[in-house]
Order: structure tokens, then sequence, then C-alpha cells
């Protein structure tokens, strides 16, 4: 990105003559197929896991947090009882505490907490506490998690949940995703909860769960005015949209 503005301040000042980038298309950024675990499998992990991972599994597919972000869950960041702040995350390899994506520091996102959540957060302070900083994960040996803390432990509540199907910690995000725009929270919304600069990211991941509204606007431009052929109103079938229950069914799974 920096070699383009130079590039193209330099066309703009007569430097270049010709604009270096006509006719140059861009490459298409098109993500990785995605894997979104069913409230069911959720269950099943949730029953086998850990208390801690429990609080992983709850943080990210509840209240979107990345890695990094959970493995910082901290009291402090329940700022409401349906709002938590993110402010920090630890980095994955070196355990250390780090300013979170796209955010400079002191800054903050926002996210909602269903209940579930947040009672999994207190049940746990209340059994193993938390350090000086109020932080509340951390492992016999280190302070805190890792990515390969938590890849050890989600590999082994698989084998025990019997899940086959190939699904990471990262799944746990496009399962809140999934669950919020299939209920009609709107798009901006969730892109700002994932915490994705570009709201493109999220729509381009995301799209296939937004099939109605579209379906109904071709509809009613190609009908002119949102009737079929024979001038009856049709309902949007559901297509290949995911429905998914509310995130606080998740509730009472107690590992």
């Amino acid at each position: 990105m920096a070699s383009k503005r130079i590039l193209l301040d330099a066309h703009r000042k007569g430097g270049i003559t010709d604009d270096p980038f006509q006719g140059v298309i861009p490459p298409e950024y098109i993500p990785n197929r995605i894997t979104i675990p069913t409230l069911e499998e959720i269950h099943a992990l949730k029953a086998v896991a850990s208390e801690a991972l429990v609080v992983i599994i709850d943080l990210m597919s509840g209240c979107v947090h990345r890695n990094g972000e959970a493995y910082a869950a901290n009291l402090e960041g329940m700022v409401a009882d349906d709002g938590y702040h993110i402010t920090e995350q630890i980095e994955g390899r070196t355990r250390q505490c780090a300013p979170f994506k796209h955010r400079k520091p002191g800054e903050f996102r926002e996210v909602p907490m269903p209940a579930t959540v947040r009672e999994t957060l207190l049940r746990y302070a209340r059994g193993a506490g938390s350090d000086q900083s109020g932080f509340l994960l951390r492992t016999q040996r280190n302070p805190y998690w890792s990515h390969s803390t938590l890849d050890y432990q989600w590999s082994a509540a698989r084998k025990r949940a019997g899940i086959t199907r190939k699904l990471n910690p990262y799944s746990l995000r496009h399962f809140f995703a999934s669950n919020r725009l299939s209920n009609g929270i709107p798009i901006a919304d969730v892109a700002e909860w994932m915490g994705h600069s570009n709201i493109n990211m999220t729509y381009r991941i995301h799209r296939h769960l937004m099939p109605a509204s579209i379906g109904r606007a071709a509809k009613a431009l190609e009908y002119g005015g949102g009737g079929d052929q024979d001038g009856q109103h049709q309902s949007e079938g559901v297509g290949d949209q995911v429905t998914l229950a509310p995130f606080d069914l998740l509730a009472g799974v107690v590992p």
C-alpha cells in the first residue's frame, strides 16, 4: 500500500507520465469456505470441556471474542448485565498482554453479552478466582493461556464429544455471526462486534446467510412492485439460510 501511494503521488505531480495502475485489476480476496458448528455440537463440547475451555467457548460463540481476546477474559470487562468491553488480548505465542486488533491503546470494542456467558464467567470466578488484574484464565505453569493450550484442550474435547467435523475454535465466531444475521441483526452491527475493520469482510464471508432480503428485492424489481407473475405476493423461502436458536438456549449446559 505504501508503494502504491508513492507511485500515485509521483503520477499526480507529473513525475510519471502514465498512470501506473491503469488497466490493473486488483486481486479479489476470496475467503476459505467456513464451517459453522451447530448448537448441538456446542452443547456437546461444553458438556465434556474443562471449566476454563467452557469460558473460551462461551466468549467466542456468545461474545464473538477472538482467541487471544478470550484468553484475556476479565471480570472488569463486564460493564453491564448484557455488555462486555474487550480492551486487550493475550498474544497466543508469547503469552504477553497486547492491544487488540484495529484499535489504539485505551480503546475498546463493546459486544453483547448473553446471560449465559455472564453466568459462565461469574461461576468460573467463584470457583477458580482471578489474578490481581482480574484475569481469569491461567494454567498450572503459566499466568495466561496460549494457542497451544487451546489447541490441546479443543482437540481433547472434540474427541470426547465424538465430533468428527473439522471444527476449530475460530469457527465459534462464525457461529455468532450466523446466529445474529439469521435472526435479523444488521450486518453493520455484526461487523462492529466482530472487530472487522471493513464491513466487506463480514459480507463476503456471511453473505449467504442473508438471502431473503436480496431475493425479495430482486423479485420486486423483476415483477414491478413486489408480487409474483400472477400478481400475488409470494413469501421468500429460506433456501440456504441457516436459522439458529437464540444463544441463551445454551444455558444449563454445565460441564
